[in-house]
């Protein structure tokens, strides 16, 4: 897997995030610095458990997709004498 970059805008973003969660739901004060360690500790911890199922979610719709097209390809079939419909 690729390591997953985010441009300083997003990460910044991201950290403000941890920083008011960490405030609002555990009353603990956390400064840019460890909210930053903290976000790169996520990532690179835990984050490819939530990519892995973000890529088994995609794949489980596109499976899906294709079994609608086959799906619709055997109902516009003609039928023949080769034996197919």
């Amino acid at each position: 897997m690729a390591e997953i970059k985010f441009t300083k805008e997003e990460k910044s973003i991201l950290v403000d995030k941890l920083k008011v969660y960490f405030e609002e739901e555990l009353n603990l004060e956390m400064g840019q610095f460890d909210c930053d360690f903290l976000l790169d500790f996520i990532s690179t911890e835990i984050g490819s458990y939530y990519y892995n199922r973000g890529l088994s979610d995609a794949q489980s719709i596109v499976l899906g997709k294709m079994e609608d097209l086959s799906d619709a390809f055997y109902e516009i079939e003609q039928p023949t004498s080769f034996g197919s419909k």
